[in-house]
């Protein structure tokens, strides 16, 4: 995991400083919230519906649990208790009192964390597979590459202030678990014949009013070039995009207007003259980076395999837990374990102190100190050795973080929806809640397998409802909350943007709605090995529409 630098210490220190003086000028009456909102933004707080958020950067998903005990922390003296987890791999905290903020965000770098970056017009944090460095399929740790890039986005002088914000996400496997395509930037591991590591590069993805596949704009970009072409391509969005209209102001507009073959055109050219300059990465940089990501010293423990169907018939709860939240490790006797955040019922991403200072126990005494923080706003343990799993599921049940749901229909994205969100349209987390509840049983859940349902409360997606299989988006219409369904969204490398099947619903009637979905690939799929997006492309739109709205 990387370390501060002296450079990374001052700078945060004296960020610090900074808006430890401008809070105290805004309490005093000396900053207007006019002058006072890019301030604030510059250090991640928001104005929420009802009280300030503090965003908290969490660089490419990945926490030691010494970080995890400071989240903690935070939660128990700063807010009420907990924090939500996000689709970017970051916290946010949605009770700080403003005169707080300056002491969180010393606290926070004391521990190697800050809130930089975290909003506003700039590059935002790097986001990557939750499984990087652990994956059994996996070509590279990605992780990094990615730590290169947060340290060259990072105050970087020119694109401070794009046209928009603008996000980056990578894997380092050919099964993408990082949503790569839904990014301005999408990179992905690629090895060519001679054996060489580099990165296909996807431009113009996205989600919100617009939502876009991202286009492959280079198939191979080297290491040692790949900080030089990603400059190449945000020179070019920052010289071209627009600024006159924020909802057409993405790079994936600019993409889409212009055409890839011109704006790869342009990127190319610019390529050609940074190419071999400042920004070629040496390979002793590349070592040097590397290094803080080695694999820890894995032991034979000596369990290389978990009966798991036996333990189903001994503990069904247990069992659950070993078939859909562990995940295959590239050392032989580990797993990587994901710590479900959705438990039935509850707020989707919430975690509460006491349960961070759990995980950051576990991770310590079976995890080599260290946690990840998924898109899909769940954690993971991704270094558990399989003769340690049954104390580390103990653990988590303890801590009320045992739900065996990962993948399964009860493990939903929400967004904080109009609960909290000034921009939301709609509320998200008692839909998804009663979604949860409606499929509780877990022989429910098992029958039907893996489904992604996705939820935003407004048109922007932060609950990333476009790529889900199912998604649901709310909207207000004539002072109703009402709710749009969409089906067929995927983001994998299959990416796919899902299909409004026809009118909204109101909210007590999403469950049902969501059900007769469910009810209609269970009757239809070839078998029950079929996922329910397999037999959506099979079956297309009629069966879904038909069993949401009949026949007329």
């Amino acid at each position: 995991m990387y370390r501060y630098d002296e450079f990374d210490a001052a700078f945060v220190a004296e960020r610090v400083e900074q808006f430890s003086d401008q809070v105290r000028r805004r309490i005093a009456g000396e900053l207007t919230e006019d002058q006072f909102r890019p301030l604030r933004l510059m250090n991640g707080l928001y104005l929420q519906l009802h009280a300030y958020m503090l965003r908290v950067a969490i660089p490419y998903g990945t926490l030691s649990a010494r970080q995890m005990r400071m989240l903690a922390h935070v939660a128990r003296t700063y807010d009420r208790g907990y924090g939500h987890f996000t689709t970017r791999q970051n916290i946010q905290f949605n009770w700080p009192k403003l005169r707080d903020v300056p002491e969180i965000l010393a606290d926070l770098a004391s521990v190697e964390m800050h809130a930089i970056q975290t909003s506003g017009n700039c590059v935002r944090n790097v986001t990557v597979d939750q499984f990087a460095g652990a994956a059994a399929d996996e070509i590279i740790d990605p992780r990094p590459v990615a730590e290169i890039i947060r340290q060259w986005s990072s105050l970087h002088p020119e694109f401070l202030h794009l046209p928009r914000k603008f996000k980056i996400a990578m894997t380092g496997a050919p099964n993408d678990r990082a949503a790569v395509k839904f990014h301005d930037i999408g990179l992905m591991a690629q090895a060519n014949r001679s054996g060489e590591v580099g990165w296909a590069v996807y431009v113009g993805g996205g989600l919100g009013r617009t939502p876009m596949v991202g286009k492959l704009i280079n198939g191979f970009v080297p290491h040692e070039h790949l900080l030089a072409y990603l400059e190449s391509i945000l020179r070019v969005y920052n010289r071209y995009g627009r600024r006159d209209n924020k909802f057409k102001a993405r790079i994936k507009i600019l993409v889409h207007e212009e055409g890839l073959e011109n704006i790869k055109g342009q990127v190319e050219e610019e390529f050609a003259h940074i190419r071999g300059g400042i920004l070629t990465l040496p390979e002793e940089e590349l070592d040097r980076i590397g290094a803080y990501f080695a694999p820890p010293e894995f032991e034979d423990k000596g369990v290389v395999r978990i009966d798991v169907e036996r333990e189903k018939i001994l503990d069904p709860a247990y069992g659950r837990f070993l078939s859909n939240n562990t995940f295959p490790h590239a050392q032989p006797g580990y797993t990587a374990i994901t710590v479900s955040l959705k438990p039935i019922g509850g707020v989707p991403g919430d975690a509460t102190a006491e349960q961070m200072e759990a995980v950051a126990d576990l991770a310590q005494t079976y995890g080599f100190g260290e946690i990840r923080v998924t898109h899909e706003q769940n954690l993971v343990l991704p270094h558990v050795a399989l003769a340690d799993l049954r104390a580390v599921y103990d653990g988590l049940a303890a801590a009320g973080l045992a739900e065996a749901n990962a993948g399964e229909v009860t493990d939903m994205i929400a967004c904080p929806g109009l609960d909290y969100c000034a921009l939301a349209n709609a509320r998200s987390i008692p839909i998804a809640q009663d979604i949860s509840r409606r499929f509780a049983q877990p022989e429910r859940a098992g029958e039907i397998g893996k489904l992604k349902i996705k939820i935003s409360g407004c048109i922007n997606a932060c609950g990333h409802h476009h790529a889900g299989h199912i998604g649901i988006l709310g909207v207000e219409k004539k002072g109703t909350e009402l709710y749009q369904i969409t089906v067929g969204g995927d983001g994998t490398e299959n990416a796919a943007i899902g299909r409004i099947l026809g009118p909204g619903f109101v909210a007590d009637e999403v469950p049902d709605a969501i059900e007769r979905l469910v009810d209609a690939y269970i009757v239809r799929r070839e078998s029950a090995d079929e996922p329910f997006i397999d037999a959506y492309r099979r079956l297309g739109d009629g069966p879904f529409k038909e069993a949401l709205y009949g026949n007329g």
